[in-house]
């Protein structure tokens, strides 16, 4: 179960960030085998005042078009799927919808299955 969070600053097209949450969940179907139908997602944009990040941290020449990519999911997966997973999802992005290799951000939070509820107040990976 992944939660995926994606931040951006306002676009003109209205599809724009739905756009961006299916080349996520496409990635994370292929890369780290997460089940059709689970795809939960939070997209959100931001005016200029709210959306602030470093242009030039670790070398990397950001833009105004930076995408944040948070996603929860559950601890386990190798460091290669990981690595496999932001590849994937920066080209996808990139070679998709033009956004720049430079401007994908991606944060991953891996936690306990424990640490679940998909709703009625249960914690349903809890065995």
């Amino acid at each position: 179960m992944p939660l995926v969070r994606v931040d951006i600053q306002k676009n003109p097209d209205p599809t724009f960030a739905r756009r961006i949450g299916e080349q996520i969940y496409a990635a994370l179907r292929t890369c780290i085998d997460v089940p059709e139908h689970d795809n939960f997602q939070i997209l959100s944009e931001h005016d200029s005042q709210h959306f602030v990040y470093d242009p030039q941290y670790l070398g990397i020449q950001r833009s105004d078009g930076v995408v944040f990519i948070q996603i929860t999911i559950s601890e386990g997966r190798t460091v290669e799927k990981k690595q496999l997973l932001f590849k994937t999802i920066a080209e996808s992005l990139h070679t998709q919808l033009g956004i720049r290799l430079e401007d994908v951000f991606i944060s991953l939070v891996e936690v306990k299955k424990e640490n679940w509820s998909f709703g009625n107040g249960i914690a349903q990976y809890v065995s």
